[in-house]
């Protein structure tokens, strides 16, 4: 018998039957109703057993079973998956006037957005989830012949993707969420102008060289007299520090002043004061000059002439020379090393003019005749050499903003020379540090304690010059000069030449003299042996 309920569809089946059924359709839309009502049944907890609550598709049907649209839309973790909606709709051919049927089927639309990645995840974990959803949003866009022009630029292979943003970031996150006229504003912007961070790196590269230059009363008797006891005055520590801070700043808002237009298209600099408005130009120009003026004249009084001029110079050589240059020639990368190297030098020539002997001038700090001025410029090329381990790998992260902002780096420009330029100054600290150890600012122990550092700087700079920035070798190489600094600023500060001397010598006495033997005789047993002892010791020490 040819029953209507035997040619229908399932989901037409699971109804109630027709009181004239067959027994045979009977039996089967009973059996599709208890199907049915398992699923319904079943389908939500298995969901939110297996699945967060948070990440269930938000569209339900009724008797639990989702809809096709919302299927489409289910993710299994929300920070590492893309969101696809397909939407089709189609309506029942209806007969017009002449009889002809009509349908109406709107094309089909996709929408591809990348979620948010949970910043309190590990760095690690959220470049995978960067990677990940900008993997499945080029997928998406490729199947459907659409790019999305809401979707964000992810570039998973920058060295600093996944980090928190940095200090000027968040001072200009503040100022924007405090009120117009507030002080709060006003602070926190004049603070991102000063790029806290590069600022905090700038004062420790000048007031390392300054605890290590060797004063020579450190190496005589004399220094264990606490009246005659060597020190660098605290007074001038604190004058250094202060000038150098104010006119990091001053050179970093003339930056920004400079180049709101640029700053606008990176991702790294379009949160910036100047690029939000959250600062009139007229207030930053102010700020740099008031900085700038105030700094070079700390300086000037509280140091000295020499290094009052060297931190005029930064300001001049940052704001006038490198900043213009960026967009003229790649060879901006190197003078802005120079920027960075000149910052040592003033902490060198700061300590020299406490122990000057002379008439103090530039000549005598910064050129001394006998060599002491080495020191000053070996901790200048450490800091000059650094910059390029350290630029060239964060440049070419973003090498294709560097391009549309028109700025020239080598990053784009030439990157194979990109490669070769971090490898060869990588190579350079090796020499370096042996040359502190050779002119007596550090003990030679140095130049063996550092090798480890440097070889594992030139390791990663050689993987990152032969693959050329790919498979992770530009993060590799940026995060080992991150580190590399400070760990080499740390083993110069515990191997100061002579200090670990002076210590012995303040704990266990001063030595005078040695016999045949090799024995030493020493002032507190002098005291105790008396003078007639005394003179029987140092005469059976001169047979």
């Amino acid at each position: 018998m040819n029953c209507p309920l035997a040619q229908a569809p399932s989901s037409a089946r699971a109804t109630a039957p027709s009181p004239g059924a067959c027994p045979a359709v009977l039996a089967r839309t009973l059996a599709t109703n208890s199907r049915a009502s398992t699923v319904s049944t079943s389908q939500p907890l298995k969901a939110g057993y297996f699945v967060s609550n948070a990440f269930l598709p938000s569209r339900v049907k009724a008797n639990g079973i989702h809809d096709s649209a919302s299927s489409q839309r289910s993710s299994t973790v929300a920070s590492t998956s893309t969101t696809t909606t397909t939407k089709t709709t189609t309506t029942t051919p209806a007969n017009t006037a002449d009889g002809s049927s009509s349908s109406s089927t709107p094309p089909t639309t996709t929408s591809t957005d990348l979620p948010p990645v949970d910043n309190t995840l590990l760095p690690h974990r959220r470049r995978q989830a960067q990677r990940k959803a900008a993997a499945a949003a080029a997928a998406a866009a490729e199947a459907t012949g659409e790019t999305s022009s809401s979707t964000p630029l992810i570039n998973p292979d920058a060295p600093t993707a996944g980090l928190a943003p940095d200090a000027s970031s968040q001072l200009a996150a503040a100022a924007a969420s405090a009120p117009a006229d507030s002080l709060k504003r006003r602070l926190s912007s004049m603070l991102s102008l000063s790029k806290p961070r590069l600022t905090v790196l700038v004062v420790l590269s000048a007031m390392v060289p300054y605890a290590l230059y060797p004063v020579p009363s450190f190496l005589t008797s004399s220094a264990l007299d606490t009246a005659l006891a060597p020190s660098l005055s605290p007074l001038t520590l604190l004058f250094l520090t202060t000038g150098t801070t104010l006119c990091s700043a001053s050179a970093n808002a003339l930056n920004m002043l400079y180049e709101p237009d640029t700053d606008s298209k990176m991702t790294r600099t379009r949160t910036r004061p100047l690029v939000r408005r959250l600062l009139t130009t007229k207030a930053a120009v102010l700020f740099a000059v008031g900085c700038g003026l105030a700094g070079t004249l700390a300086l000037y009084f509280g140091v000295n002439p020499t290094v009052s001029f060297l931190g005029a110079a930064n300001i001049a050589l940052y704001a006038g020379v490198y900043t213009p240059l960026k967009r003229i020639s790649a060879v901006n990368t190197w003078v802005g090393a120079i920027v960075g190297g000149i910052p040592p030098l003033m902490g060198w020539a700061a300590a020299a003019g406490e122990s000057a002997t002379g008439d103090g001038t530039w000549r005598e700090l910064l050129f001394a005749s006998d060599g002491s001025s080495l020191g000053g410029w070996l901790f200048a090329g450490l800091l000059f050499a650094w910059q390029f381990p350290h630029f060239m790998p964060l440049s070419w992260g973003i090498r294709h903003e560097y391009k549309a902002a028109g700025l020239r780096m080598l990053a784009w420009t030439n990157p194979a020379r990109n490669g070769r330029v971090a490898l060869r100054y990588s190579l350079a600290f090796i020499p370096l540090c042996v040359a502190l150890s050779a002119t007596g600012v550090t003990e030679w122990s140095f130049a063996v304690t550092s090798l480890p550092v440097n070889a594992w700087l030139v390791w990663e700079a050689v993987k990152f010059w032969r693959l050329e920035g790919h498979k992770g070798s530009a993060r590799k190489l940026f995060w080992a000069s991150v580190w590399h600094l400070p760990v080499i600023m740390v083993l110069a500060l515990a191997q100061k030449k002579g200090m670990w001397g002076r210590v012995w010598r303040s704990v266990f006495g001063e030595p005078e003299e040695e016999d045949e033997e090799g024995e030493w005789v020493y002032e507190d047993e002098e005291e105790e042996l008396g003078g007639g002892g005394a003179d029987v010791v140092k005469g059976f020490a001169k047979k």
